[in-house]
């Protein structure tokens, strides 16, 4: 006698699913949609600002963590020339430039940071442009003045970068296998990259020695190549040409007379202990 019973409720209870699942309000299933393709929609909005070329980013320390990060003034002007890239927002592509940002940090694709050093250190006229040491600001609110801003969400890896994770391995076993190369296979390996470690060396002789020259003659610091030694850089920051603009105090005339007779005395005792060709030639 219990087990119908038993089977009436299952019954009653699956019916009243049904019921509670069929009066399901078709309002409420249409806002939460709208919702998720605007999200998906803010999302790609993001990506692709992030992979375009022309907004200027750079790469600091926030929190021990590497992290990309952009200012404020750059996303305005940066938006104000690429007006196409809202149309990508749909309903929202009216809004202003402020909104948009203030958007995507409502999202928690971008957060608000600001400088960890607040002060001019000595021998600087004035803050770094692109700080290297960044701390989450307390309103998170946008703002184009003295404001930094840092992407939260993953970026894609372009195709190159997903190809060089299937050939490392290749690599790694190649290098592993050297010894079992033949012999002028292993002699061409050796002078191409003795070829490229002097290259390396000679670039940054004589980058040094423009940075020198140029120092003590008109007391600007001119570095080409200004990434070469960069812990985090890019390709395109990597191989950048252009020295990067002086925003440090003038050298005192004293110090660059100075470090000039210190350069003279040492090309003179270089060419004093010098070997002299001549005589080693009268020897032979």
């Amino acid at each position: 006698m219990t087990k119908p019973r038993a089977v009436k409720k299952k019954v009653r209870r699956s019916s009243g699913v049904k019921r509670n699942g069929g009066n399901r309000d078709p309002n409420r299933d249409t806002s939460l949609r709208k919702q998720a393709a605007k999200k998906d929609v803010v999302q790609l909005f993001a990506e692709k600002v992030r992979d375009h070329n022309d907004l200027e980013s750079r790469r600091a320390v926030l929190q021990e963590i590497h992290v990309e990060y952009f200012r404020g003034k750059d996303f305005v002007s940066f938006l104000k020339n690429h007006e196409d890239l809202k149309d990508v927002l749909e309903s929202d592509k009216k809004l202003e430039v402020e909104d948009i940002a203030n958007i995507l940090l409502i999202k928690n694709l971008i957060v608000r940071c600001d400088r960890v050093v607040k002060t001019v250190r000595p021998g600087q006229r004035k803050l770094s442009t692109w700080p290297s040491q960044l701390e989450i600001f307390t309103d998170q609110v946008f703002s184009e003045n003295d404001a930094f801003f840092v992407w939260t969400f993953v970026k894609r890896r372009p195709l190159w970068q997903t190809l060089l994770s299937f050939f490392w391995p290749v690599l790694m076993l190649a290098i592993c296998l050297f010894p079992l190369y033949p012999h002028r296979a292993k002699l061409l390996i050796l002078y191409c990259w003795a070829g490229i470690l002097l290259l390396i060396i000679a670039l940054l002789l004589v980058r040094a020695a423009i940075f020198g020259a140029t120092w003590i003659m008109i007391g600007k610091r001119v570095w080409f190549f200004p990434n070469i030694l960069a812990e985090e850089a890019t390709l395109s920051e990597l191989f950048r040409f252009w020295p990067k603009k002086d925003e440090g105090e003038r050298p005192k005339w004293t110090a660059r007379l100075f470090y000039a007779i210190v350069a003279v005395l040492v090309v003179l005792l270089g060419r004093h202990h010098a070997a002299d060709e001549a005589a080693r030639a009268r020897s032979v």
